[in-house]
């Protein structure tokens, strides 16, 4: 059974930081791309960040390129989103997925994690 695990989310203020983990198992994730995506109240679930866990190529939603990092560890099964200079917009629910294909969209997606709240104060 494939699941993927979320944590790290919290409470923050405006201006700082977070590190997100997403922990990998059931599978071998080799050639696939795993993603975060996030959504907030009353809105659309909205893609943030790629990396294809073989090579390591990433892409960014312009929203949060250059404060948001996204990299794996191949040993530990795990992706990693590094959050800076916070903004009161990131709050939301992040989700980690993973999908075979270079994709933005959620429905590209076939693996999801069950969340975790993102709460930026002003």
């Amino acid at each position: 059974q494939v699941q993927l695990v979320e944590s790290g989310g919290g409470l923050v203020q405006a201006g700082g930081s977070l590190r997100l983990s997403c922990t990998a198992s059931g599978r071998t994730f080799n050639g696939y791309y795993m993603a975060w995506f996030r959504q907030a109240p009353g809105k659309e679930r909205e893609f943030v960040a790629r990396i294809r866990w073989t090579g390591g190529s990433t892409y960014y939603a312009d929203s949060v390129k250059g404060r948001f990092t996204i990299s794996r560890d191949n040993a530990k099964n795990t992706v990693y989103l590094q959050m800076y200079s916070l903004k009161p917009e990131d709050t939301a629910v992040f989700y980690c997925a993973a999908g075979p294909w270079l994709s933005t969209l959620v429905n590209n997606y076939n693996y999801w994690g069950q969340g975790t709240q993102v709460t930026v104060s002003a």
